[in-house]
């Protein structure tokens, strides 16, 4: 490896942008089966048939999740038996949907992504018993109770150096899959510039940015990477030149056309490809116990950094200049920050029983308070950042700040 996150960071770089957001996490107690929950990102979408989602009863352990446009997302049936359970998502009509997430304990089980009307897909994941939501974000009905009867999840048992080697592996899985989400918006970025399709476009962009930004701060690991997928025009150098998403953000939405940005496009998704492969490597080395993996204090800190970024850059309006989707990257980095600590809780219910409640809760405050900001009939469902007022911008700069103080305590806690 040639730049391992851990020199990166001891330079005093901004640390990772711990985008737990959607994937191969555990379920309550031990982790989820990361090849099915997290891994089956690509050759799973098919064509949604005629009749639908079919009998949601006839196969045991299968559940069916239908989401509509005026519904939300409704899973069938909503009560299952411990165990293997596989999801088939069937996106009937809804164009504010474009993910399904199965939720335990803040933690995200299992999910799939770049959902499409009048179309199916599935995810699969290892079940223990307890109380679940299937969350479908800028669904009418957002939020549905699931339940898993049997036996609970034993909580999590082994010192607190074990518990921390899991949750690498864990964050590990789950950056891989955010990359390989990421990939399927931008090769459709690519095919829609070329085809001077310019709604289609934008439409791609919007999809794209959350799961760089969740994973971003792997890229910035990788010194060539991240200034050539995302770095802002304030932010380059007199005389070299600009590359990845925002000159095509400039193109798309501000200059109004594709006329010019094949290029970049073709460039953005070799730099994504090299994204991936570099990450499998960190992910490699992490399930190894090589060095040059993922580190506990990492996650720890980039959790508390994410929350910077937001501060830094999103409630500023500096990010999306020309799209003024920053509050769906923001979003992305809250979330992001969530599922890292997510990932810490076995460890830190060990270290500091006090620690998580008390976190836990202001994120929720946080997540409530973004809520209240979503607009389904906006680009990107979220209202567009000129629409904020100076109150709004306050009232989310302060639920950032209330989780941000307990949150940055942690990376002491481990390294401890």
């Amino acid at each position: 490896m040639p730049n391992s996150l851990s020199r990166r960071w001891s330079g005093g770089a901004m640390p990772l942008l711990m985008a737990l957001a959607l994937v191969g996490c555990g379920s309550p107690g031990q982790p989820a089966d990361v090849a099915s929950a997290a891994g089956e990102t690509a050759g799973t979408t098919t064509t949604a048939s005629a009749s639908g989602s079919g009998d949601a009863s006839s196969v045991p352990g299968e559940v069916h999740v239908t989401v509509t446009e005026a519904d939300g997302c409704a899973a069938s049936p909503d009560t299952v038996p411990a165990g293997a359970v596989t999801f088939v998502v069937t996106n009937v009509d809804s164009l504010a949907v474009t993910e399904v997430e199965l939720v335990s304990d803040q933690r995200i089980v299992g999910e799939r992504e770049n959902l499409a009307p009048g179309f199916d897909s599935t995810f699969s994941a290892r079940l223990d018993g307890g109380t679940y939501e299937v969350y479908c974000p800028g669904a009418a009905t957002e939020r549905r109770p699931f339940t898993v009867t049997g036996d609970a999840a034993a909580a999590p048992t082994g010192d607190p150096a074990a518990l921390l080697r899991q949750a690498t592996a864990d964050y590990a899985a789950y950056v891989d899959a955010q990359i390989e989400f990421l990939l399927v918006p931008v090769q459709e970025l690519a095919t829609a510039i070329k085809a001077g399709d310019l709604a289609a476009a934008q439409q791609a962009y919007v999809k794209a940015r959350p799961f760089y930004e969740r994973i971003e701060p792997v890229a910035e690991s990788f010194p060539d990477l991240d200034p050539a997928i995302d770095l802002r025009i304030g932010d380059v150098a007199a005389g070299a030149s600009w590359t990845g998403f925002h000159p095509i953000e400039q193109g798309l939405f501000e200059k109004q056309t594709t006329e010019g940005l094949s290029a970049l496009a073709d460039k953005l998704l070799a730099d994504i490809q090299s994204l991936q492969a570099q990450a499998e490597e960190l992910s490699n080395a992490t399930v190894a116990g090589a060095a040059g993996g993922y580190q506990p204090f990492e996650i720890a800190n980039g959790s508390a950094a994410l929350l910077d970024e937001v501060l830094a850059s999103k409630i500023t309006g500096e990010e999306e200049a020309y799209s003024r989707i920053d509050l769906l990257d923001f979003e992305a980095n809250v979330e992001g920050s969530l599922q890292a600590f997510a990932t810490l809780k076995p460890a830190l219910d060990q270290l500091d029983p006090t620690l998580v409640p008390q976190i836990s809760a202001r994120f929720d405050e946080l997540v409530a308070a973004l809520d209240a900001h979503r607009d389904p009939t906006a680009l990107g469902g979220w209202t567009s950042y000129d629409k904020l007022t100076p109150e709004d911008k306050k009232a989310l700069t302060d639920a950032l700040l209330a989780v941000q103080e307990p949150l940055s305590a942690i990376s002491a806690k481990i390294t401890n």
